[in-house]
């Protein structure tokens, strides 16, 4: 029986490649996004080349949507196996002084709200057989904090780490593992979803690296090389790895 992945934000980035490792595993992949053209592209290429998939547009922050997708996804392909959680906004970057209530709001509910939604309401679909879950978090708030004006981002992907660690304790009984990934530096249009605010200078502080950030390569991570990453922790290759979080980031983050 072909496994089934629900992969959020997976029009692009991380998860459209994600999305396209899958399947060639031959993994059933549906793609939640609410850029829908860009994860029919996704998903157009994957059927080219013999996969399976199909795109839902869901804001992955909105209880009523998520538990739909859900449950067209059971309708469509009778179980679900695999959740990446994906999808994330860097927000508002700010000044704690400055940021506004409702711009802190914002990445918290898009980061962390969405994280529980699609966590919780995917554990009655994989408690008869298992399964995987893995969380996109970052280095961002666990090992880094020196991207300044980033505290609610931070704060999210903190949460997300802390949140992955009791979730993986509490659905141990029913062999649903939950993992969570830190990415650093990666190729992505995440900064699409950035909006920096003049404060951030005011509270900045240089920091210079001479011989580069970024210690492994030299140069940003691929997402091919966090798909790799994502699928071992969806495969049985990690059948005893959960409550763990995996850092991606070619030592950036040790510096």
């Amino acid at each position: 029986m072909k496994k089934v992945a629900i992969i959020t934000g997976g029009g692009s980035g991380i998860g459209a490649a994600t999305a396209k490792r899958f399947a060639k595993e031959g993994i059933r992949v549906c793609l939640l996004d609410l850029k829908e053209e860009r994860a029919e592209n996704v998903k157009e290429e994957i059927v080219r080349d013999g996969g399976e998939a199909f795109v839902l547009d869901v804001d992955v922050s909105d209880e009523e949507r998520v538990v739909e997708a859900l449950e067209t996804v059971k309708q469509e392909w009778g179980h679900i196996d695999i959740l990446f959680n994906n999808a994330g906004i860097n927000g508002t970057l700010n000044s704690i002084e400055e940021m506004k209530v409702e711009e802190w709001d914002k990445t918290i509910h898009t980061n962390l709200r969405s994280t529980f939604l699609m966590v919780k309401h995917s554990i009655p679909y994989m408690k008869e057989s298992g399964g995987s879950i893995i969380i996109t978090s970052s280095i961002n708030g666990n090992r880094t904090f020196s991207n300044f004006g980033m505290s609610a981002y931070s704060t999210s992907k903190a949460g997300q780490v802390a949140f992955m660690k009791m979730a993986a304790l509490e659905l141990a009984q029913y062999r649903i593992r939950v993992n969570a990934i830190c990415p650093g530096a990666i190729e992505t249009n995440i900064d699409q979803s950035t909006d920096k605010k003049e404060s951030v200078k005011e509270i900045e502080i240089p920091i210079t690296y001479p011989e580069g950030s970024h210690p492994l390569e030299h140069k940003s991570g691929s997402p091919e090389q966090v798909a790799d990453v994502v699928y071992f922790l969806a495969s049985d290759a990690s059948s005893h790895v959960t409550g763990t979080a995996m850092y991606v980031d070619g030592a950036e983050s040790l510096l």
